[in-house]
């Protein structure tokens, strides 16, 4: 394969930094630029691993920087963009930043593409944009229908990277992928949530009844359909992602707690959040049809998340600083304060599911 040298916007996060590690192993003749702002959620920890590697060079900058991205968009053949808010729950609190990242950083990413003729641009979306699925699973072809003002900014990136498909004859992808999980997640969301509070003996919020339902992706499995559609995927159309593994968030709570060893009265409902989609899914038909499959088992995937979060305390226990707490405190509000109320008397009530599980992963000095 002729070397090729990427843009990846985002790479710090979560799954664009996933995707940097592995593109690196997997194709030892290309170069990865790295843009990020290292906001909240960025973190360079998340490449420390490949920090000296002479095939990697992190710029720090905002993808809404015209002027740079303009200089780095020089002599790339391939864009990966990443970059976005992405929090439902903080763009219900925040959505004018989700509109500048999420649309504008879009849009300048793509304009700078279309002028350095770039090969492919590939825009990292989500399922949120198909809105809330009552039944069966979205296609392609569905309609977007967002609910929140984060899934409202990623399809208003996607229609703007369509648009520069068509107007401009920009090659482009899409990827709309489900729930991810994984190492090095940051632990607002959902499963980090559940493993961090869980390994503190917190309370565990769960919202309304908890029977929402999400399918969920291995990070690592995302990356490998995003490799393939890079080398394979039809200019200007998008793609499902999915890992087939949909479950309501109280069961996952369930699983969660029970590998942990600790008990499920730590899960405490509280009140629903806006707009909250009950079900997401998706149809991955034409993504499957190029061959790809997830290549980890659910389960496998899960205890090996957990297990990480376990042995990796001094990752993420620096994150959960004073910022983060002030997003706590402001997202759930009073909610948080009467679950701090209750944490001691719930930490203290056993689940016999819970507690006689055989896998429990007790990291030392916590019972």
């Amino acid at each position: 394969m002729i070397a090729r040298r990427l843009l990846v916007t985002g790479g710090a996060g979560f799954i664009g930094s996933a995707f940097v590690r592995n593109h690196l192993r997997d194709y030892p003749d290309d170069t990865v630029v790295v843009l990020d702002k290292l906001t909240y959620a960025g973190n360079l920890q998340n490449l420390a691993q490949i920090a000296h590697d002479q095939r990697y060079c992190f710029v720090h900058g905002d993808i809404g920087d015209g002027p740079l991205v303009g200089e780095l968009m020089r002599d790339v053949d391939v864009v990966v963009n990443f970059a976005a808010e992405t929090h439902v729950d903080r763009s219900i609190l925040d959505p004018g930043s989700f509109i500048e990242t999420d649309v504008k950083g879009a849009y300048v990413l793509l304009e700078a593409a279309r002028r350095a003729e770039v090969q492919l641009f590939c825009q990292v979306s989500t399922d949120e944009v198909y809105g809330e699925v009552t039944a069966g699973a979205s296609r392609e072809t569905d309609p977007l229908q967002p609910r929140s003002p984060y899934a409202a900014s990623k399809a208003g990136g996607e229609l703007l990277v369509h648009a520069y498909h068509v107007t401009y004859g920009l090659p482009t992808l899409v990827t709309r992928a489900s729930n991810n999980f994984g190492p090095y997640q940051y632990p607002e969301k959902f499963l980090p949530v559940l493993i961090t509070n869980a390994l503190d003996d917190k309370p565990i919020p769960l919202y309304g009844d908890g029977r929402q339902r999400r399918d969920w992706l291995y990070v690592d499995d995302h990356c490998a359909a995003l490799e393939l559609l890079l080398a394979g995927g039809t200019p200007g159309t998008a793609y499902n992602l999915g890992g087939g593994n949909e479950y309501e968030n109280r069961v996952l709570a369930e699983r969660v707690l029970d590998l942990l060893g600790k008990p499920r009265a730590l899960i405490q409902s509280v009140p629903d959040r806006p707009g909250h989609d009950r079900r997401y899914a998706v149809d991955t038909a034409r993504l499957e049809a190029l061959g790809w499959r997830p290549a980890r088992p659910f389960s496998a995937a899960l205890e090996s998340t957990v297990r990480w979060y376990v042995d990796n305390q001094a990752w993420w226990r620096p994150l959960q600083d004073a910022d983060y707490r002030r997003y706590y405190e402001r997202n759930y509000g009073d909610r948080a304060r009467l679950l701090a109320g209750s944490s001691r008397d719930a930490a203290h009530m056993g689940d016999a599911r819970g507690a006689a599980s055989a896998s429990a992963m007790k990291p030392a000095g916590v019972d």
